[in-house]
């Protein structure tokens, strides 16, 4: 289900707004930070962000109806959540909209209850520790498989 969330008045003054609604997302913006901007993402394939999004709960950051700032949730919306792909524009950095964003994701309702949640950074951990993120307890116990984006053929 899509939402509108406004949940603080004071970036709804200044022309913000966050929502989960798939329709508001401007696919050219997010594709063009993450495969250029991002570190994590370069290279990405159009057609892999696509369909990341549309298998993903995601939250756009609007302001005045311009996406502004982006990220997805990887979710089975009873046990487990990524959170990843986030980000916010340059212009638009500094005004608190990574830590208003992050908030309202942990807080989303269909995101309650959740025994795990993980994320990957290399440069934001005193914005996610604020929510409870912290280093992995047991890091031996994770495994993964890494494979570079590679062109489909």
């Amino acid at each position: 289900m899509s939402t509108v969330l406004m949940n603080d008045e004071a970036f709804i003054k200044r022309g913000y707004q966050i929502s989960t609604d798939k329709k508001l997302l401007n696919i050219n913006v997010i594709y063009d930070y993450l495969n250029n901007d991002s570190y994590w993402a370069r290279g990405i394939p159009r057609q892999k962000l696509e369909n990341a999004i549309a298998n993903s709960m995601c939250f756009g950051v609007y302001h005045e109806g311009e996406l502004v700032g982006f990220a997805r949730v990887v979710t089975d919306n009873a046990t487990f959540a990524y959170l990843c792909d986030v980000f916010v524009l340059p212009t638009f950095r500094k005004k608190g909209l990574s830590k208003w964003l992050v908030q309202t994701i942990v807080n989303h309702p269909d995101l309650q209850g959740l025994r795990r949640w993980s994320l990957a950074t290399a440069d934001a951990h005193g914005l996610y520790s604020q929510f409870g993120f912290s280093q992995i307890t047991r890091p031996d116990r994770w495994m993964e498989i890494f494979n570079p984006y590679i062109e489909p053929q």
